[in-house]
């Protein structure tokens, strides 16, 4: 095998250039813990962005996927095929929606999500000029729909004319929301918790007001569950601890543990009066090898109780995280829920997490000044301690 160095080399040659990568080149993966092509062990407190939720080299996720290749990997979605059809009564049980559209990311959840919602919008009264109101420090994706809800300006500001008329709200002000909403909004968009814009989990008192306000003026309310979603914060769903039900919902990252697969899920109403034949698409979205991913992935959190374990662990982190906090006067604040927390600084993380990585810890950061914790769900306490032995150790 060629050296990390000379791949890293011919990486930057042949790439395009849109990533600042980590300097490692990873080669496998066990349990929780990743391994570099030099044999450098890592305890993985990112799981790929919220993704390798049941760890590395699940045999029974493993062997699912290795026998759906053996019998069909792709056809179209001109046909029906058996995986799909049992992962969206599946997801519809868990989640509480009534309709299922599977995509291969969420970006493109978020795309549909959008759609869904300026076609109902448009079904009442014909008009071409609706807005979505969306939160600042948001994040949905970079493909355009999703780059126009995004709420950082520096991600949109090249890219020109968006295709979604975004207003900016605040998440957990509804002031702010109330100032922006017009004849014009056909939905509003959050994270149940925000991440990349530094883990701000939504409150409910925020969220419940939100579906009033979509109640009274027919409007859609879209819950953006990508990286949240799937167990993370000890609910199924993050909106489902409050029993705040949006009209649609979008997923992916965990839904497949790295088969790349998404879905927005919509309310009868909501699909009912959105989108129809022709309307919206995809070619490999709900083929059979991602949602033989999808049951899979639902299988071992129903038979292990994955969200379940994710909230007592998530407890014990928080419990760790807070005692971090008090003792390092570095650490201005402490958010999150479950195993999806952040530790903000006063000062950039970047040399800590650098530290870490050097000292087999692998970390992201949620903002220049926010270490975020996603790790695989499966992670343990002893693991836990593991971690904040070496945190506590690179940050002084």
């Amino acid at each position: 095998m060629a050296a990390m160095k000379d791949l890293i080399e011919q990486a930057e040659r042949d790439l395009l250039h849109t990533y600042n990568r980590y300097q490692v080149v990873l080669d496998r993966g066990e349990g929780n813990y990743l391994y570099d092509i030099e044999g450098k062990k890592y305890l993985d407190m990112m799981s790929g962005i919220g993704v390798f939720a049941l760890g590395y080299g699940n045999t029974y996720f493993n062997d699912a996927v290795k026998a759906q290749i053996d019998k069909l990997v792709h056809t179209s979605n001109y046909f029906y095929n058996e995986p799909a059809i049992r992962a969206a009564a599946r997801l519809k049980k868990v989640s509480g929606m009534d309709r299922v559209f599977f995509t291969n990311s969420g970006a493109e959840a978020v795309e549909g999500a959008l759609k869904a919602a300026v076609k109902y919008a448009w079904n009442k009264d014909g008009a071409g000029d609706h807005e979505i109101i969306a939160m600042d420090h948001s994040f949905h994706g970079r493909t355009y729909g999703a780059l126009a809800v995004t709420g950082k300006e520096a991600y949109r500001a090249p890219f020109g004319v968006m295709p979604v008329n975004a207003r900016w709200a605040q998440i957990n002000d509804l002031a702010s929301v109330e100032a922006v909403l017009s004849d014009r909004t056909c939905g509003i968009i959050v994270e149940t918790v925000q991440g990349e814009g530094g883990i701000w989990p939504a409150e409910e008192s925020f969220l419940r007001a939100l579906r009033r306000i979509c109640d009274e003026r027919d409007i859609l309310l879209i819950f953006d569950e990508v990286q949240c979603g799937m167990g993370r914060t000890g609910n199924m769903f993050a909106w489902q601890k409050y029993g705040v039900r949006p009209d649609i919902m979008t997923t992916a990252k965990a839904l497949g543990c790295g088969i790349p697969v998404g879905a927005f899920l919509l309310t009868e109403k909501a699909a009912a009066g959105s989108l129809t034949a022709g309307d919206h698409g995809t070619t490999y979205g709900g083929n059979p090898l991602a949602c033989a991913a999808v049951n899979a992935v639902l299988d071992i959190y129903e038979k292990e109780d994955i969200p379940g374990k994710a909230a007592r662990t998530g407890a014990y982190l928080e419990k760790r995280l807070d005692e971090l906090a008090a003792a390092c006067p570095h650490i201005v604040a402490h958010r999150g829920r479950g195993l999806m927390r952040g530790l903000q600084f006063d000062r950039p993380v970047g040399e800590i997490i650098a530290r870490a990585m050097d000292k087999g810890v692998i970390f992201i950061n949620a903002g220049p000044d926010i270490i975020r914790f996603l790790p695989p769900l499966t992670i343990t306490e002893e693991q836990i301690d593991e971690m904040i032995a070496i945190l506590k150790d690179c940050i002084e």
